[in-house]
């Protein structure tokens, strides 16, 4: 090729280059685009009791998932207001009434939450009495097909009369949901990881056993728009742990060791 022509090329390649360039100035001028936060105001606290009304969730020989987590939560409400003045609490149940799961986390991002805290119970298929400990979740940007711990909280759906249609377009797997779910998650993703490890260390210092923090495609996670992660409080299926759960004792060292997480949690992202 002579000089002739590889100047001609080059001055083509300029010229691309450049319409390509106007092309992606003008897009991105009249697109706005999702931008990060860059302060974060620790303000208000959601604590969702999971399951409720019709919808009792795990069980033991007697205590109901339901009733463990709404007492739980209740107590973790009562010490947040005590030790942690200023702090708005949000429940989105306090009684035996069953809500949505869109529901939940509709309270949740209408309150403008800073933290969501969804309270259960955890049951194995296993043989009763075979798994023990606490597990939390933080929502995951994937789809499992054996996510175990996501078939089993989202089972709620079903519950609700019109679930087909409220819930049709929900996929994890489907790439556009990802990059919506994206524009609000991965900002408070690691602040949702960073909640999990806090509780985590509470847990384990108050003796308990613990399977760690978990991504799972939990859907009241997944449309919850700040921080959030799902305290599995312990095996309720469990003998030793379901009498545990359903002790005054046993709700009160939890609901206190959420409380001390939460506290540090605040104090670590207020440094930021």
């Amino acid at each position: 090729m002579n000089i002739r022509k590889l100047s001609i090329t080059a001055a083509f390649l300029s010229f691309a280059a450049f319409s390509i360039y106007l092309t992606l100035s003008s897009f991105t001028q009249q697109t706005k685009l999702p931008q990060a936060e860059t302060t974060f105001k620790f303000k208000t606290i959601v604590i969702d009791a999971g399951h409720g009304g019709k919808d009792p969730g795990a069980h033991g020989s007697s205590a109901s998932e339901k009733t463990v987590a709404l007492a739980i939560a209740k107590k973790l409400r009562d010490a947040i207001k005590e030790q942690m003045p200023g702090i708005d609490v949000v429940m989105t149940r306090s009684d035996d009434t069953f809500i949505e799961l869109n529901r939940r986390s509709e309270i949740a991002n209408k309150a403008n939450g800073n933290l969501f805290i969804s309270i259960h119970c955890n049951s194995s298929p296993e043989k009763p009495g075979r798994r023990k400990g606490v597990m939390l979740l933080v929502y995951g940007m994937h789809r499992v097909s054996e996510q175990v711990e996501a078939i089993r909280e989202n089972a709620a759906i079903y519950q609700e009369k019109d679930y087909q249609e409220k819930y049709k377009k929900y996929d994890a797997s489907d790439p556009i949901n990802r990059i919506v779910l994206n524009a609000y998650l991965q900002k408070y993703r690691k602040y949702s990881i960073l909640f999990g490890d806090l509780l985590n260390k509470a847990f384990k210092g108050d003796g308990r056993e613990s399977i760690g923090v978990k991504e799972q495609g939990v859907l009241v996670l997944a449309h919850s728009a700040m921080p959030a992660v799902l305290v599995e409080t312990g095996f309720i299926n469990h003998p030793e742990e379901e009498k545990y759960l359903a002790s005054a004792e046993g709700q009160n060292e939890i609901a206190q060791g959420i409380l001390r997480a939460v506290k540090n949690y605040k104090a670590s992202v207020s440094s930021q």
